[in-house]
Formats: C-alpha cells, sequence, structure tokens
C-alpha cells in the first residue's frame, strides 16, 4: 500500500502498522514545518537524539515558502544535512525502517514519506573473543551490530568488489542477513544457490540469530554431527576466507559469522599458526592434529588393547590396570564422559567469580574422593582428561562436539561388542564423514579424498606467506 497525500490517512495507517498508541516505545511526534503539518516516528532507544535535535531545529525554522510542490526533495537537499537519507512510497517499507531504527517523517501534502537513518543500536566495544584468543594479533572481535561487522571486515579488505548484500529474513523478525563476498574470487554457482536459499527460508524469527539460519539454510540428516559452516567472531578470520574465495553470512544481533564452503580440515586450522614463524606455526598445527586424533581414538583404542592384552607384545603388557575397581572399565569411561560434559555445562552456567572454584572441585576434590571411594581407577581418569584436553584443542567448538559424539559412539560400541563393536563403529563413522558433502558439493574429506597433494601440504605445514602466494599464482 502506498502513501497517500492527506496525512491524517497517513497517520492512521502508522498507527494500525506501528501500534503507535499501544506500545509505549513507539513515539509518534505532530509537528509544523514551514506552517505546514507534519509526523514524526521513529522507536525510542534507537533515535541520535543530537543528530534529531539539530535537524528538527532546522526544519521548524523554515518559512511557509520554503516548502514547494517538490518540498521533499527540497528538503533532502537543502534543509536535512544528514548523509543517510531517502524517500520511500510504501507504507510496510515505511514501517520495516521504523521498527530497523529509522526516523520516518511525513508532510502534509506529500506522497512521499522521508526515512532518517538517525540510529543507534546498544553495543558493546570489539573485545577479543575468548574462543579464539592468540598470543600475538589484533585484539578486536565481532559485535553484534552488523553494520559494524562489515566495517571492520571492510577495514581490511579495501577491494572495491568486496561486495556485502543486505536481505531481511524472518515474517516476524524481519531480521537483517549480509551475505559477503568478493566478486572475482566467489564460486557464482554456489552464491545463487545460497541467496535462493535465503529467499526460500520460510520463518518466523531468526531466534537463535546465525545457528538456526544454518540449519535452515543446510539438509542433513539429524544424526550427522558435523558441521558444514565454519563460526568465526574475528574480523582477520573473516577476511583471510573472504580472500580465499569463500563467502561470509553475517546476521544482526550475532557477534558470529558463518564462513563456507568448509570441508573438514578447515576446522583444524588456527589464526594463531598464521601469527607465528611458519615452523612454529607448523609445529602448534601438528601438535594440534596429535590432539585432536588422542581425544578421538585414545579411550576406545586403549579400552579395546586392554580386552585383548593377552595378544599384545611384551613391550604394551604394561597397558591396562592391576586393579579393575568395583565398576566396569567400560561403565568407567561412560560415567566419565557424561561428568565431564555436565561439568562444561556447569561452568557455562557458572558466574565468572566461581567458575575457577568450580573447576576446582570438578577436577581435583572430586576424582580424588572417586578413587578413594572405588568407583574409578587413575588410569581412566588420566585417558578421560587426556582426551578431554585434545577437544578443548580443537579450534572449532562444533567439530569438537562432532568428535566428542564419534568418541562416545565408538566407546559404547566397543565396551558391549569388543573388537567387533570397534570396526563397526569406525565404519559407521566413515561412512558418515565420506557421505557427508560441502556446500558447493564437494567432498568433506578434501583435499585428502580426492587427493590434492598443493592443497593438502598447505594444510600440514604452515607455509611462509609469499611462497603462498606464488603458489596460488600458478
Amino acid at each position: 500500500m502506498k502513501l497517500s497525500g492527506k496525512l491524517e490517512e497517513n497517520k492512521e495507517l502508522l498507527k494500525e502498522k506501528l501500534n503507535i498508541e499501544k506500545s509505549f516505545d513507539i513515539i509518534g511526534r505532530e509537528l509544523i514545518i514551514g506552517e505546514r503539518k507534519a509526523f514524526l516516528v521513529f522507536v525510542d532507544g534507537f533515535a541520535k537524539d543530537d543528530i534529531m535535535l539539530w535537524i528538527l531545529e532546522t526544519l521548524q525554522a523554515m518559512k511557509r515558502e520554503d516548502i514547494a510542490v517538490d518540498s521533499v526533495k527540497k528538503l533532502l537537499n537543502n534543509k536535512i544535512g544528514y548523509i543517510e537519507v531517502e524517500t520511500v512510497e510504501e507504507v510496510d517499507q515505511l514501517a520495516l525502517s521504523v521498527y530497523s531504527g529509522a526516523v520516518a517523517l511525513l508532510l502534509d501534502g506529500q506522497e512521499e514519506g522521508i526515512i532518517i537513518d538517525a540510529r543507534q543500536y546498544p553495543v558493546r566495544g570489539p573485545e577479543e573473543p575468548d574462543l579464539e584468543r592468540v598470543t600475538r594479533g589484533s585484539r578486536d572481535g565481532l559485535v553484534e551490530t552488523i553494520i559494524f561487522n562489515t566495517a571492520l571486515i571492510r577495514r581490511r579488505i579495501r577491494d572495491p568488489k568486496l561486495v556485502f548484500e543486505i536481505k531481511n529474513v524472518g515474517k516476524r523478525s524481519k531480521s537483517d542477513v549480509v551475505i559477503g563476498y568478493i566478486e572475482d574470487l566467489v564460486d557464482e554457482r554456489l552464491l545463487e544457490d545460497i541467496k535462493e536459499k535465503l529467499d526460500e527460508v520460510e520463518v518466523d524469527a531468526l531466534v537463535m540469530a546465525e545457528k538456526t539460519l544454518e540449519e535452515l539454510i543446510v539438509k542433513k540428516k539429524w544424526y550427522n554431527p558435523l558441521p558444514q559452516m565454519k563460526f568465526t567472531e574475528r574480523p582477520d578470520v573473516v577476511a583471510a576466507h573472504l580472500l580465499e574465495g569463500h563467502i561470509a553470512i553475517i546476521v544482526d544481533t550475532s557477534p558470529s559469522v558463518m564462513l563456507l564452503p568448509v570441508t573438514l580440515f578447515h576446522f583444524t586450522q588456527h589464526a594463531e599458526d598464521y601469527y607465528q614463524n611458519p615452523s612454529v606455526g607448523t609445529y602448534i598445527r601438528w601438535i594440534r592434529f596429535m590432539a585432536m586424533t588422542a581425544s578421538f581414538l585414545l579411550i576406545p583404542i586403549w579400552l579395546l588393547l586392554v580386552f585383548n592384552k593377552q595378544y599384545l607384545p611384551e613391550f604394551l603388557q604394561f597397558l591396562g590396570p592391576k586393579e579393575t575397581g568395583k565398576v566396569p572399565l567400560f561403565i568407567q569411561f561412560v560415567i566419565l564422559e557424561f561428568g565431564l560434559d555436565t561439568l562444561r555445562i556447569a561452568s557455562i552456567h557458572t558466574p565468572n567469580v566461581l567458575s575457577t572454584s568450580l573447576g576446582i572441585i570438578g577436577a581435583l576434590i572430586l576424582s580424588e574422593v572417586a578413587m578413594k571411594v572405588g568407583w574409578f581407577i587413575p588410569e581412566t581418569i588420566l585417558y578421560m582428561a587426556v582426551a578431554g584436553i585434545g577437544t578443548f584443542a580443537t579450534p572449532s567448538m562444533e567439530f569438537a562436539m562432532a568428535i566428542r559424539m564419534f568418541r562416545l559412539l565408538l566407546l559404547i560400541l566397543t565396551g558391549v561388542f569388543k573388537i567387533y563393536g570397534f570396526i563397526a563403529g569406525m565404519l559407521i563413522i566413515a561412512v558418515i564423514v565420506f557421505t557427508t558433502k560441502t556446500l558447493d558439493r564437494k567432498k568433506y574429506t578434501w583435499p585428502l579424498i580426492p587427493f590434492d597433494a598443493k592443497a593438502l601440504s598447505h594444510i600440514l605445514f604452515r607455509k611462509p606467506i609469499p611462497q603462498i602466494r606464488r603458489e596460488s599464482r600458478k
């Protein structure tokens, strides 16, 4: 529906669309501008008071002869000396702009409304993300305001081919979703596919921001825990991926950016690798690989070896406990798995002041008492602690949780069915991994399968930047 030339009719339309008289925070203010009636609409708390005060002082100082037939255009060009100003004709578009935080101004006798984007959102400072800390490097992180996030990325890539396209997703929330990419590097077919998927999303609101959007875009089986998008809160990581041809999806109200397409090995890399010398970065990367492997396989393999200790060579006979305790080894590991997850959940809900105390209680007191009572033996606690450290050494929390789910599956099958359960578990996990596709329909295991020697070398070794540039040009 379009705006009419009668101010009273437009006011009634806006009162219906915006619930001006019902919602206390939707402010409708009647004004006189150049001896002509005007109506100002905005959301309390979003408008910048100093900017609006200056604009209104200018407008109310106008005389009748200052407003001609083309008053809207004249106001924009001569009187409203503000950068982000536009005109609208549709009532729905005007209402959406107001709900987004802009200020709407209507004049009697005009069929166009003026949108003044003088909004400010409550926002925290760009602090370093807790999950992606580095010993050396930038300390700024993404925040919950989308325009600040695009600015942090644009600050690092001043390329005219860097594009940020914005869409509205959600019938009720109308959440701002930005698609970021570099035109001459991005996969055009994947880009169009992502745009179509966003246009086809049918949901009332993105309640959990980017996580809700991910589940609406990515269609996969419920039992597959492997992430198909990488999340980051670091603008330098987003910039690096954009320069590699990836697509970034930014959702307003969330500090996390989704990066795609990604394979399994994208979740093994961290910004810390590139803030260190190549040799040090390679060493850190290999340590991380070993920690992630230990997190996945250490406990099931140790349990399997204990079950088949009679087949072990002499130098491995030390494996396994001298006394198994009152609780079977398999049950001990299952209890420890659930206990470790319970401790992690409890630490999330514990205030920072008490989180250290909680860690001490969980790691020391409970384990010590549990061994004295006879629930656990020292070996099971040791190996579970090593597996837990490997989980926390994984850069991606989503991928770490996927490894934990696979470990629990393999542990249960090995504990119940011994060697046959271990083989069956490995086969099930292999099928899930090898049947998972990236969003551009490539293998999730690339560049290992299908094999790409040059790409795999970049993953296994942190190469110097000049060498990476030379190889990328070939």
